[in-house]
């Protein structure tokens, strides 16, 4: 069975946003920097060419996962908002009961974590154990770097 990719309605139009980007306008300016390359000559000593024909097949690496992405994604609805519990595409307050210290986090699929903007997956460790958690409940996170307790504080929509 081909994995599932959880993402939410806004990343699935962006994703199809960049892979209509791709597939045309992308796609003729790489072409154009080939065909360019191609004018200069020999293709054997030509970087010119050689780094037109690498972005050629990262451009059509990317057409092809996108593609796998929109072909097996699974729209994530607010399925945990009437109830007030931790779910995807929602925002969670939790505070960590070793420091105290708060943080809100929005949990999404796979395909739109970004810890730096503190976006965690349904699937890290974190998003595991905090997911169907509602206020006031504590959680245990079984992370590489150690467990830690944490407590939910606020689960909301909105960040």
């Amino acid at each position: 069975m081909a994995k599932e990719f959880k993402i939410t309605s806004l990343r699935l139009a962006d994703l199809e946003r960049e892979l209509n980007y791709l597939k045309t306008t992308r796609e003729r300016e790489v072409a154009a920097m080939i065909a360019e390359a191609r004018s200069y000559g020999d293709l054997s000593e030509n970087s010119e060419y050689d780094a037109a024909k690498n972005e050629q097949a990262k451009l059509y690496g990317r057409i092809a996962e996108i593609e796998d992405i929109l072909s097996h994604a699974v729209i994530i609805e607010d399925e945990n908002e009437a109830s007030g519990r931790v779910g995807l595409g929602c925002f969670v307050t939790v505070r960590n009961l070793a420091t105290n210290e708060e943080t809100t986090y929005k949990i999404t699929g796979s395909q739109e974590a970004n810890p730096m903007e503190r976006k965690i997956s349904d699937d890290s460790p974190f998003g595991r154990s905090a997911v169907g958690k509602g206020v006031g409940e504590k959680f245990m996170v079984n992370a590489p770097s150690g467990s830690y307790e944490m407590m939910v504080l606020k689960v909301s929509r909105e960040g």
